[in-house]
């Protein structure tokens, strides 16, 4: 089930697959500044960013990026393509090297963990996203949750539930450190202070 379309009446959307959705963009159709991705198959507006969020955006990258294995890497609001949609995440890991063409807009069974940063875009980083996320078996989901400053981590995604969804998430807050992993290996345990902006 459609978490995106539940609450909306039947043709009051149109759907498109990720293939018609690339051919809008490479006949200049869409570009960079018409600000919309790909959720559940439908264009939506892609939220507005603030400082704080900007931030944090940057702190996750700096402090993963150092952390990682040379079979990794870091991208920050780029495109990932799943079969329903093709959100651009505050930040993914990539397993694999940033040459290969192949990634430069990586799929879901290339990343182990996919992070949103959430202030206006709470509502949908926590239902949409995340039933996004569990229907394509990303192993791993963080949101960096600014408004209630802490980080939420979910696992063992449930793509097989009506609505597809991952249990109910570990909280890590200010004084707490996140376990950094890539499938069961802990990488390192990253203080949440230094992934929140103004701390």
């Amino acid at each position: 089930m459609s978490v995106l379309t539940a609450t909306l009446p039947p043709g009051d959307f149109f759907r498109l697959s990720v293939k018609q959705y690339h051919e809008l963009i490479d006949r200049g159709i869409l570009g960079p500044d018409d600000k919309v991705e790909l959720l559940e198959g439908i264009l939506v507006r892609k939220m507005s960013k603030n400082e704080p969020h900007i931030l944090a955006v940057r702190r996750c990258r700096k402090k993963i990026e150092k952390l990682l294995p040379a079979s990794h890497f870091y991208e920050a609001e780029q495109p990932i393509v799943l079969a329903d949609g093709e959100p651009e995440p505050g930040g993914v890991v990539i397993t694999g090297t940033p040459d290969d063409p192949r990634l430069a807009k990586p799929m879901a069974a290339d990343i182990p963990l996919v992070i949103e940063v959430a202030d206006t875009s709470l509502e949908r980083d926590r239902l949409l996203k995340r039933a996004m996320y569990a229907r394509a078996g990303i192993p791993c989901y963080w949101i960096v949750n600014l408004i209630d400053r802490q980080i939420e981590v979910y696992t063992q995604p449930n793509a097989a539930a009506e609505v597809p969804t991952y249990p109910a998430p570990v909280i890590f807050k200010p004084g707490d450190s996140v376990p950094f992993k890539i499938g069961d290996q802990l990488i390192a345990e990253i203080p949440v202070a230094q992934l929140l902006p103004g701390t």
